[in-house]
């Protein structure tokens, strides 16, 4: 079995992890919770972690993290941002009212389809790892990943119109 170190495991996967939490989820705060928790699971099942899989097995317990969260909690979604110190205030605030817009339209989508469209965009993940990690067929992940990509685009572009 071909395990691989802890730290570079982190250092390799960690803004993957967050990102895919912060899509899940819509907040800052909870996505830095989610990564946090994913990666002390991973690290106490590391000796089973194999390279080739890795960022599918985090992804996978992140989306699980986020899953049992929002069954425990059925709290409201916080949309947050922290501000770049260095960045303009017309930039930043530009960036946080399309970031939220496009987190708000993602929060419209049911979770497995937000989940699939994440990660094939933004993880790149192919339709195989896909319908693994949601526990459906390669050719159903590409169907609702296609699907979900149309609904968004939607939900955008009703968004910018209204």
């Amino acid at each position: 079995m071909n395990t691989v170190d802890f730290s570079t495991l982190y250092e390799k996967y960690a803004d993957d992890v967050l990102r895919f939490a912060l899509y899940l989820s819509g907040s800052r705060a909870e996505a830095e919770d989610i990564t946090s928790e994913t990666f002390v699971r991973a690290w106490v099942a590391r000796d089973g972690i194999r390279q080739g899989t890795a960022k599918a097995y985090l992804l996978q317990i992140a989306r699980n993290l986020y899953r049992m969260e929002r069954r425990a909690s059925r709290r409201p979604i916080d949309l947050e941002d922290e501000p770049n110190s260095e960045a303009n205030p017309e930039e930043v605030a530009t960036s946080r009212g399309e970031l939220r817009f496009v987190l708000d339209a993602m929060q419209r989508l049911p979770e497995s389809d937000r989940a699939a469209v994440v990660l094939r965009a933004a993880d790149g993940l192919s339709y195989d790892q896909i319908g693994l990690l949601l526990g459906i067929s390669a050719v159903a992940a590409r169907v609702k990943v296609h699907r979900a990509r149309l609904l968004l685009n939607e939900l955008l572009s009703r968004g910018r119109t209204a």
